[in-house]
């Protein structure tokens, strides 16, 4: 895994946005002047005043090598850390550069209640602070990936992991470590050895993702030495048996897993679902990655633990919590997935918009053609709402149920229709569905199921009931849904776009949905 170099002028928060960072990441924190110091066994200014600004510069990138040859970490740079060529050409690549931009009087703000001293800018701060700008204007200016760095760190250092697509989640006393990374499939055997994880490899996937991505990821898994055998099974969410599972476990015995063997999930959510769940329940559970390959597995499925498998009354009613130990998403991989594979993924991604991210539901309003050219940027903002969701109610008692939006009426299409709808077209319908509600029911203005239609319908997403499905056969499958208690069935509705409420109970159901 590649460090984090957060670099920027001085006064732009490089080390305390940093141990941040780190702690959120769970990764070890190097703050590179603190480094230099310890090493010359005086301060920068002392170093400076004695030796000059290019004795220390040497020094500087003496530790800079140092940090980029150690294990994978946050390093907060110096503001001059990468004026050197060399020094900037290591850390593009042993990691990623992440650019903190701050106003120039915010900057000035910060040194002056900054009990350091800063060689650079002694005297005069502001005018210190207007030439050192000057001068490094074009320098500063050449990277890229750029984050406002605001008064709250922890705000900032939440904007580069969902910048970079990167997150941690800790549950249960498990931890997942979840990469958005192009490319990344051709890494899983290393990134699986670096958390020491063990063979032999169950490498899960239906026989059409097998076809086209299961060789790839083997030769990837056998290259770091892990001894791989394949497990495949029909694709559909009509497959995701009980059955299937059987067939899972048996071979997982005949391949020799033991409990501290791991199973690999290559494929989308009817892949995670099973393969996760046959690994919670495997000699009372053993570890598991996530290869997810469909947009609806990259921004949602592959998120959070859930693993399960169907019966013929509903979906997903047998199951378990179980947090993989990593879930890698390759966006290049979507490259592949057919086109009414993208739009059903993005019925997830507008799902995660209306629970929390009114920025994202602004992106897929501009269409599905201005999407599909940036889906890297989708999976990452997508996986960030339910990242923080999960990691505060890991087992649903709370405010995990938010994600079921949506979900209430779209499972109970998919079993009304006997999968006929697409679970992408089944939650996209239910979440206008579900909006329609929440007006009937005075908890949303009126005109919110409008709203999200017409995203919904710029996507190329169903909006509506087909015309053929009996309203009685819909209720029925509701009568089945997990998220009832006590008997009662339970929605999470959307209340405005950002916000949704759940654990709404509803009477006169049935009249409702001979209305809509």
């Amino acid at each position: 895994m590649m460090h984090i170099f957060l670099y920027g002028p001085p006064g732009a928060g490089k080390s305390t946005v940093g141990r941040r960072l780190a702690a959120a990441l769970d990764l070890p924190f190097v703050d590179l002047d603190a480094e230099i110091e310890q090493a010359a066994g005086r301060t920068i200014a002392a170093v400076m005043a004695a030796e000059g600004e290019a004795a220390f510069r040497d020094l500087e990138s003496a530790a800079l090598a140092r940090a980029a040859a150690g294990p994978a970490s946050v390093v907060a740079l110096g503001g001059g850390a990468l004026l050197r060529e060399a020094n900037r050409r290591l850390a593009e690549t042993s990691g990623q550069v992440v650019f903190l931009q701050a106003e120039e009087t915010e900057l000035v703000a910060r040194l002056r209640a900054a009990p350091e001293e800063r060689p650079l800018l002694a005297g005069d701060a502001a005018r210190q602070m207007a030439s050192l700008l000057e001068r490094r204007r074009e320098h500063y200016a050449s990277f890229a990936l750029r984050v406002a760095s605001r008064d709250d760190p922890e705000t900032v250092a939440w904007d580069i992991q969902r910048q970079l697509g990167r997150f941690c989640l800790r549950a249960a006393g498990a931890r997942c470590d979840l990469l958005v990374q192009p490319g990344g499939l051709a890494d899983a055997g290393r990134l699986l050895a670096e958390r020491g994880l063990r063979g032999p490899v169950a490498l899960v996937s239906d026989a059409r993702v097998a076809a086209l991505y299961a060789g790839r990821a083997a030769a990837s898994l056998e290259e770091s030495g892990y001894s791989t055998c394949l497990l495949t099974f029909p694709p559909g969410e009509e497959n995701k048996t009980v059955a299937a599972l059987l067939d899972l476990w048996n071979g997982f015995l005949a391949a020799g897993l033991d409990r501290r063997s791991v199973v690999v999930a290559l494929g989308g959510g009817v892949t995670s679902d099973l393969a996760g769940f046959a690994a919670a329940t495997y000699l009372r559970g053993c570890a598991w990655v996530v290869l997810p390959t469909s947009l609806l597995a990259m921004a949602d499925a592959a998120i959070g633990g859930k693993t399960a498998c169907d019966l013929p009354q509903g979906k997903n009613l047998v199951g378990a919590f179980h947090l993989p130990r990593l879930v890698l998403a390759d966006p290049e991989v979507l490259a592949t997935l057919p086109e009414e594979e993208i739009r059903c993924g993005l019925a997830e991604v507008v799902k995660a918009g209306v629970i929390a991210d009114p920025g994202l539901l602004a992106l897929c309003g501009a269409g599905y053609e201005e999407v599909k050219s940036r889906l890297g940027e989708v999976v990452r903002r997508a996986a960030a709402v339910k990242v923080r969701i999960v990691a505060a109610d890991f087992f649903e008692r709370g405010g995990r149920e938010a994600l079921n939006v949506g979900h209430t009426v779209g499972h109970a299409l998919e079993a009304a229709s006997g999968y006929r709808l697409r679970h992408g077209q089944a939650v996209a319908i239910g979440l206008v569905v579900e909006a329609r509600l929440a007006e009937r029911l005075g908890l949303a203005e009126k005109g919110l199921a409008e709203q999200i239609a017409a995203i919904l319908l710029g996507l190329g997403l169903p909006v509506k009931i087909p015309d053929g499905l009996p309203r009685s056969r819909l209720l029925q499958a509701m009568e089945f849904d997990k998220k009832k208690s006590g008997g009662v069935l339970r929605f999470a509705l959307p209340i405005r776009l950002g916000e949704v409420q759940p654990g709404v109970t509803v009477e006169n159901l049935a009249t409702f949905f001979e209305e809509v």
